[in-house]
């Protein structure tokens, strides 16, 4: 699998993709959707879709690709190597969500949740197959939140195409680009003696712990390589790294919570600037 587009650019959303085979675009086919990384708090979170006609679905399972966790990271080498092989009437295509994307989303003012980032990832992957010709007839996507729930969206968002939405084991495909990804990952930072030995990468585990210790820096915090936005990374943040105290120009009390018989009253009242400057400390400029 090529990263290299990846490599040259880890801060945000990277889409690879195998090309269409003919035949996804002539016979009916079937899509599976899963992903891998959704919970560790190193290295980025990789989305993928893998499709064949259903009339080679029997050729695909007869590789015996098990559950991608109980193999070894060179078994999965092995085995994608092999689907890649057979590139004629199978394809797919990934979305890597860097550390840095993710943690930005779920911070920023407008809140974009992990399960909401999840479907939005998901369903823009089946979208990208359909838009690229794939004849969709049925879709398999592994569950994020209640499944129902999950499959009724998609259901709507789809309505030609038959959509089943279930816990399942993990998928091939995302996990291998993942382990790619993680192990050949550039940072940006220029860090010095740097420990590639993250551990699993989930916050349980001592090793990652002590790796994110490790590489905290006390102004600037953890290299781009971590989620920032997990509990974990936040509770080291408040150990180990400056307090930093943001100067509020509002004083006393909270603007905008003024009894409502205040907007009636007679005579001349301040006009508040607009909450998008309240919120961001700006005011208006008096001298230039």
């Amino acid at each position: 699998m090529d990263l290299s587009e990846l490599e040259r650019d880890n801060t945000g959303r990277c889409r690879l993709n195998s090309p269409v085979p003919s035949v996804c675009c002539k016979e009916p086919c079937v899509l599976g959707v899963d992903e891998a990384g959704r919970g560790p708090v190193l290295g980025p979170m990789v989305y993928a879709i893998c499709y064949c006609p259903l009339s080679r679905l029997a050729d695909l399972e007869a590789l015996k690709v098990a559950d991608s966790k109980t193999l070894s990271e060179s078994e999965r080498d092995r085995l994608f190597a092999k689907m890649e092989e057979d590139g004629d009437f199978v394809g797919w295509a990934l979305d890597v969500l860097s550390p840095n994307l993710i943690s930005t989303s779920m911070l920023g003012r407008v809140k974009y949740n992990l399960n909401s980032l999840s479907h939005d990832t998901a369903t823009g992957l089946v979208q990208y197959a359909l838009d690229q010709g794939v004849k969709v007839a049925q879709v398999f996507v592994d569950t994020v939140g209640p499944p129902e729930t999950y499959q009724e969206r998609l259901q709507q968002r789809f309505p030609g195409v038959e959509v089943t939405v279930k816990a399942k084991a993990d998928a091939l495909y995302p996990v291998v680009a993942r382990d790619q990804a993680v192990k050949n990952w550039k940072f940006v930072e220029k860090l010095q003696d740097l420990d590639t030995d993250y551990g699993s990468g989930y916050p349980s585990d001592p090793k990652t712990k002590a790796w994110l210790r490790e590489h905290v820096d006390p102004v600037f915090g953890f290299p781009q390589f971590v989620r920032f936005s997990w509990r974990t990374a936040q509770s080291i943040l408040e150990k180990e790294a400056e307090d930093v105290t943001w100067e509020d120009s509002q004083t006393g009390d909270q603007e905008g919570l003024k009894r409502i018989k205040s907007y009636f009253s007679k005579g001349p009242r301040a006009r508040l600037p607009h909450r998008y400057f309240q919120e961001r400390g700006l005011e208006s400029a008096t001298i230039l």
